[in-house]
C-alpha cells in the first residue's frame, strides 16, 4: 500500500501541470460544497442567536390564554392556578437537562416608582433566590440578595446598569431609597446582564417577548410582591437548558408538569416561549435553496470525477508496456489492480485537501466582503475528504480494471 501511494505521488509530482488539471473539478466541488455548508450552518446558528440570543439557554414558562401571555397587570386572578412551592422547584430541577429553576413575578410596565421626584416607568421583577444567576446577572458592586432578605421580607432593590444612570444620573445608588408602591425599598446593589448577542426584535411577538428590557429592571424578592401589588399571583418560572438545542424539550416538559399539577383551569395554561421553534421554521424556509445549491456542487464532482477517469484513461495507455512488464515477470492483477486504483485515490484526495483548504479561504473571504455568516463545520471537512478519495475509487475502477486485464504479450508488443 505505501509503495502504491509512494508512486501515485510520484506520478503526480512528474506530471504537476497535469495533475492540478485533472484535479480542478475536485477542487471546486468541494470548496463549493465547504462554503454552503459553512454559509448555511453560518446562517443557522445567525438565526437561532437573533431569537434567543448566543449563550442565553434560559425558557420562560408562564401562564397563556388564547395563545397571548396572561399578564397580570391587565388581568385578574386566574381561577384554577395554584401557587408553586419549593417542592415542585425541586421536581423542575430533577427534569432531563434542567440546570437551573428560577420563579418570578414580572410588572412590565411599572407604576408608582419614584426616587425623589424622579419617576420610572421600566419593569420590575419580584425574583426567588436563583432567579439572577439562572439569567446570568452578575453584581457589578453592591450585593445580591441574601438569605435573610428572602426569609424576612426585606424591602431591598437591586437595580440594572440602565435604571442606576437613568434614575441617580452619576450618584451612587447603594444605599438610597426607592418608592414603591408607596412603599421604601433600599437600593443594595446594582447588576448586569452578560449576553454575548443580542436578540434581534423584528416582529411583534418579539416586541412582547423583549418588551421594556431598554429601560431597564428593577429586582424586588418575590415575598415582598404581596405588599405592592396582589396576594398569591401564580408565579412564572425560567429555567436553565443545559443547551441551546435542548430548550424545546426542557419548556415542554416544565409545561406539562405545571399544567399536570398546578393548573385545573381549561382556559388558561402554562406554556413555553419556544424560540427555538420558531428558529427552526425560519430555517426551513431556505432549506429547499440551500439544497439545490449542494446538487450543484455535487454536479460539479461529477464532473471531476469523469476528468480522474479520462486522466487514468490516458495513463494506462501511457504505462502499457510497463503493466505488461510487470505482468510479465509474475505481478498478479490484483497488484495492478491496487495500484492504479491507489493512483486515482490519491490524485483526489490531494484535490480534496486543496478543495478543503480553499473553501475555508474562500468563506472567510465571503464573510469579510459580503458580511454574511458562516461557521466552519468540521465533519464536513472531514466528510468531503472522503468523499473525494471515494470518488478516486470509483471513477478509477473502470482504467484500473482495463490496466489489470491487459494480455502481457499484446503489452510488450505496444508501441
Amino acid at each position: 500500500m505505501f509503495e502504491n501511494i509512494a508512486l501515485a505521488l510520484q506520478g503526480v509530482w512528474s506530471h504537476k501541470l497535469r495533475s492540478v488539471l485533472t484535479m480542478l473539478g475536485i477542487i471546486i466541488g468541494i470548496a463549493s460544497i465547504i462554503t454552503i455548508v459553512a454559509t448555511i450552518k453560518g446562517t443557522n446558528d445567525q438565526i437561532k442567536n437573533n431569537l434567543i440570543g448566543a449563550g442565553n439557554n434560559v425558557v420562560t414558562v408562564q401562564l397563556q390564554k388564547d395563545g397571548y401571555a396572561y399578564e397580570m397587570e391587565y388581568n385578574e386572578l386566574p381561577s384554577g392556578v395554584a401557587l408553586l412551592d419549593e417542592d415542585m422547584k425541586e421536581e423542575l430541577e430533577e427534569l432531563p437537562d434542567v440546570e437551573g429553576v428560577g420563579y418570578f413575578r414580572r410588572r412590565n410596565w411599572a407604576d408608582g416608582v419614584y426616587y425623589r421626584n424622579t419617576a420610572y416607568n421600566g419593569s420590575i421583577y419580584g425574583v426567588d433566590a436563583d432567579y439572577l444567576s439562572i439569567n446570568s446577572y452578575s453584581i457589578s458592586y453592591g450585593r445580591g440578595f441574601t438569605e435573610e432578605d428572602m426569609a424576612e421580607h426585606r424591602k431591598v432593590a437591586i437595580l440594572d446598569g440602565s435604571v442606576a444612570d437613568s434614575l441617580f444620573q452619576g450618584v451612587n445608588p447603594i444605599g438610597e431609597t426607592l418608592e414603591i408602591g408607596q412603599e421604601p425599598f433600599v437600593v443594595v446593589g446594582v447588576a448586569a446582564q452578560k449576553v454575548v448577542n443580542e436578540a434581534v426584535i423584528e416582529t411583534l411577538n418579539d416586541y412582547y417577548m423583549y418588551m421594556n428590557t431598554g429601560a431597564g429592571k428593577i429586582f424586588v424578592p418575590i415575598d415582598c410582591w404581596d405588599v405592592l401589588y396582589r396576594y398569591d399571583e401564580p408565579q412564572a418560572v425560567c429555567l436553565k437548558a443545559s443547551g441551546t438545542d435542548a430548550m424545546t424539550s426542557v419548556g415542554t416538559k416544565a409545561a406539562d408538569l405545571l399544567n399536570g399539577r398546578a393548573v385545573s383551569s381549561t382556559e388558561i395554561a402554562y406554556k413555553a416561549d419556544d424560540l427555538l421553534e420558531r428558529a427552526g421554521d425560519l430555517q426551513n424556509l431556505s432549506k429547499a435553496t440551500n439544497n439545490q445549491l449542494l446538487w450543484i456542487a455535487g454536479i460539479s464532482l461529477l464532473v471531476g470525477g469523469i476528468g480522474v477517469m479520462n486522466i487514468m484513461l490516458v495513463s494506462v495507455t501511457e504505462r502499457i508496456r510497463e503493466i505488461g512488464l510487470k505482468l510479465a515477470i509474475g505481478a498478479r492483477q490484483r497488484r495492478i489492480l491496487w495500484q492504479f486504483l491507489t493512483e486515482a485515490a490519491v490524485l483526489t484526495t490531494l484535490g480534496g485537501i486543496l478543495g478543503v483548504g480553499f473553501g475555508i479561504g474562500l468563506t472567510f473571504m465571503m464573510s469579510r466582503v459580503m458580511g454574511t455568516a458562516v461557521s466552519i463545520s468540521i465533519p464536513a471537512c472531514v466528510i468531503a475528504l472522503v468523499f473525494s478519495m471515494v470518488i478516486g475509487i470509483v471513477f478509477g475502477l473502470v482504467p484500473a480494471v482495463k490496466a489489470s486485464r491487459l494480455n502481457p504479450i499484446d503489452a510488450l508488443r505496444h508501441e
